[in-house]
């Protein structure tokens, strides 16, 4: 959520300047003036207590850790709605809070990979329906940069990738799929899906295959500097099939682990233990 992350900042540095402003200038100016140092502003004294939380909060959501949660069920079989998982940040490099600007490379996304990322696109609207482009090829086009989306990444820098309505292919190799059954949760949107174990190259994981729904084929080349990422709900997911490539800028990083499992921040409805850290693969 780029909102909070912006009041965090701004919150951050608001009670470092008022600390430290206090720590140089005012507390001097106060015993002077023959005050207590215990005498001090309820600003100051809220700052002085709060700016070594928040500071420490920014530090390790910026650049170790950051929680998020899963809205959708376009990562069934894997990730479930109301999942709430932890996402690396540095594997993919530090970057800045707010701007997301790199500052420290230290590695790139995998194949196979499960990658969180601003969504690079645009949200269009032709009459009641929402249509996302990347583009912007569209009647007043508004820019989407608020939301944190989650994928898999199927294809690398110079990939080409093909997708026949129901496999994919791998710079012209087809991947293997390993059929595991029937899938009937119903929040995966298609109930009765095939689960299949995906061979990705160098790289296997379970998805979901849609016995009545046939995406149209297509195939992608990737270009530098960009990934092509799907869902691995395929036939429920919307994802680079329909909007483009992920830009290497946007990539927020790497998801690696589930910590809690609720359908709502206070898990009115309960939660799921089982889900309790279960390694994201």
């Amino acid at each position: 959520m780029v909102w909070f992350e912006t009041i965090l900042v701004v919150v951050t540095l608001f009670t470092g300047v008022v600390w430290l402003l206090d720590k140089l200038f005012l507390a001097r100016r106060r015993k002077a003036r023959g005050g207590l140092l215990d005498e001090e502003p309820v600003l100051v004294d809220y700052s002085r207590a709060f700016f070594p939380v928040l500071a420490l909060v920014l530090v390790l959501r910026s650049f170790v850790a950051e929680p998020y949660k899963i809205p959708s069920a376009s990562m069934y079989p894997n990730l479930h709605i109301g999942d709430f998982i932890l996402v690396n940040k540095f594997a993919y490099g530090l970057r800045l809070p707010i701007n997301n600007q790199k500052f420290i490379p230290v590695g790139e996304p995998k194949r196979g990979d499960v990658v969180v990322f601003h969504y690079p696109g645009y949200l269009c609207r032709n009459g009641e329906q929402e249509v996302r482009s990347q583009t912007g090829d569209c009647a007043m086009p508004q820019p989407v940069n608020n939301e944190n989306w989650i994928k898999r990444v199927i294809g690398l820098p110079g990939d080409r990738i093909g997708f026949d309505g129901s496999a994919l292919s791998v710079n012209g190799q087809r991947v293997a799929y390993k059929p595991l059954g029937t899938y009937e949760d119903p929040k995966s949107g298609v109930p009765g899906a095939q689960l299949l174990e995906e061979g990705l190259p160098g790289r296997s994981h379970w998805m979901l295959e849609s016995q009545d729904r046939v995406l149209p084929p297509g195939e992608w080349v990737v270009p530098a500097g960009q990934y092509f990422v799907m869902g691995d709900n395929r036939d429920n997911s919307e994802d680079g099939r329909f909007w483009g490539f992920l830009p290497e800028t946007e990539l927020r990083g790497k998801a690696f682990l589930i910590w809690l499992n609720c359908s709502n921040w206070f898990c009115k409805d309960g939660f799921d233990p089982s889900r309790i850290g279960t390694k994201i693969n």
